[in-house]
């Protein structure tokens, strides 16, 4: 029988937490980080003297609205049964999951933090080691290099303090189990500059890495937070001079304020662009796995499906929801896809998908799974758990997920996330449901990379605020034309590591 090991109940905290997190359900992440698998029930005191039923149900976004649907009749409860010569439980269901051509013990990883103050200090280092304990791959962002160098002088001119990045890595190294789990190193345009992925590729402390196969590359084309921005952070005076010579440095708080805005720029990136972009780390960095991280735009079905057809091992699709780093506000709560919309958009994967935005808990995590996922990617999430508890937190955070994630799926009839499907999901209404047909709340302007589904009725259509996640998801699988000669010569990449759609 499988077991759930978890971190012994964390002690009160003495001092007062470093971070905080509006709009994001804070509390409800550090009682996971205390209390880990007991969190996910009522409180035992109650039991006997309260009686249990639905809490009022928050507002959330699409996908926290969506309803997880068993069904009664489960075929695959039944073969499960007969392979096991007894009743299924839902310790039987299997987590191990293929991340971006890594094993990973659960459905998880680390999501990238980048070079901000929250996402590269000590927080950081300790969510590293935790996750490599849990044998889940971890995202290191952008501009980790730029920012903070790469080695700094010890004594006598040596390298024997490392920088920001190559302590998360040796952290993770330190803890991490034979087999499983990985390191992801983001670029971007500044990285490029630097040189990250030479460097990296060709130090001896990433070869029991690229020796086990653990080691990935991921080229970022943007991110949730501020969908067609760079990333940005506050810096001092100081630091401001330093990185001026790297980057572009604002006066936004004003001409006598002690911080300025540094900004990195998002890049420029066409079919092309990506295509040879991709071409280029499959080329120079063959013993490394070949990542790309999409921000939620309006084209992501189209992008994801190039980045594949190009042999991109993993796409990861950050939703509007996302975010740890510092971004405008008019970014944070008007700009880009919600990450259910970006999921209907992209439909049926053809490689491994990975989705990130706002998961914390396994309801979350299973109706991303059931809409194309391969893993979810925990960000603030992971972040708050360690500041809650810096040596278990994130432990005990991702054991209580895990434990919903096995009585979900066994709930389904199901016992490993890969056999999850959209029709194990329900929309309430005025999102239809997925058996009456096409969904007549369509968006008159279909994606023009993608061949429609059925057909379309003439005249314009009601426009709605979100359409149905599900309606689409449902739908047979997209008949692609072939690329406009315009695009350029494109020989198909290899088939991705993790093979069509998702695997187990």
């Amino acid at each position: 029988m499988t077991t759930h090991p978890t971190a012994p109940a964390a002690p009160a905290r003495p001092t007062a937490p470093a971070l905080t997190a509006p709009g994001f359900p804070e509390e409800q992440v550090r009682a996971r980080a205390r209390l880990g698998t007991a969190a996910v029930f009522p409180d035992p005191a109650a039991y006997g003297s309260r009686l249990f039923g639905p809490t009022a149900a928050a507002a959330g976004d699409v996908l926290d609205r969506m309803r997880i649907v068993p069904p009664v009749f489960m075929p695959e409860r039944l073969e499960k049964l007969i392979d096991l010569a007894r009743e299924p439980e839902f310790d039987d269901v299997d987590l191990t999951t293929r991340v971006g051509g890594f094993t990973a013990r659960l459905p998880l990883y680390l999501s990238a933090f980048g070079s901000t103050r929250a996402g590269s200090g000590d927080l950081a280092v300790h969510a590293s080691r935790q996750a490599a304990r849990l044998g889940i791959p971890v995202v290191i962002g952008e501009n980790m290099v730029p920012v903070h160098g790469y080695r700094r002088g010890g004594a006598g001119g040596g390298d024997a303090t490392r920088s920001a990045l190559l302590a998360r890595v040796e952290a993770y190294l330190e803890a991490a189990p034979d087999g499983v789990g990985g390191i992801v190193v983001q670029q971007s345009t500044e990285d490029a500059d630097s040189e990250v992925w030479n460097l990296l590729y060709s130090d001896p402390a990433f070869r029991p890495l690229l020796e086990t196969g653990r080691l990935a590359f991921e080229l970022k084309t943007g991110q949730g937070a501020k969908p067609g921005l760079g990333g940005m952070t506050v810096v001092d005076r100081a630091e401001a001079e330093q990185l001026a010579r790297r980057f572009t440095v604002r006066e936004v708080f004003g001409p006598d304020a002690p911080r300025s805005l540094r900004c990195a720029t998002p890049g420029t990136f066409t079919e092309e662009i990506l295509r040879q972009q991709l071409r280029f780390m499959r080329n120079n960095f063959p013993k490394a796995r070949t990542w790309v991280k999409l921000h939620p735009g309006r084209d992501i079905g189209h992008a994801a499906r190039t980045a594949w057809a190009a042999g991109a091992d993993a796409v990861t699709v950050d939703g509007a929801e996302g975010g740890t780093g510092w971004a405008p506000g008019v970014f944070l709560d008007q700009v880009g896809l919600p990450l259910a919309e970006a999921l209907r958009r992209i439909g049926t994967p053809t490689g491994c998908l990975l989705a990130t935005g706002g998961v914390w808990e396994g309801g979350r995590a299973v109706r991303a799974l059931a809409l194309g996922a391969g893993a979810v990617g925990l960000g603030r999430a992971a972040l708050v758990a360690v500041d809650e508890d810096p040596e278990h937190g994130l432990e005990r955070l991702a054991g209580a997920l895990a434990l919903e994630l096995r009585l979900l799926v066994s709930a389904l009839g199901k016992y490993t996330p890969a056999a999850l499907a959209p029709d194990d999901l329900w929309s309430p209404p005025p999102f239809p449901d997925p058996y009456a047909g096409p969904d007549p709340y369509a968006d008159p302007a279909p994606d023009p990379h993608r061949a429609p589904t059925h057909p379309q009725a003439p005249g314009p259509a009601p426009v709605h605020a979100q359409t149905s996640a599900l309606a689409s998801a449902q739908a047979p699988a997209p008949v692609h034309a072939p690329p406009s000669a315009s695009a350029g010569p494109s020989a198909p990449g290899p088939t991705p590591a993790d093979g069509p759609g998702r695997s187990a």
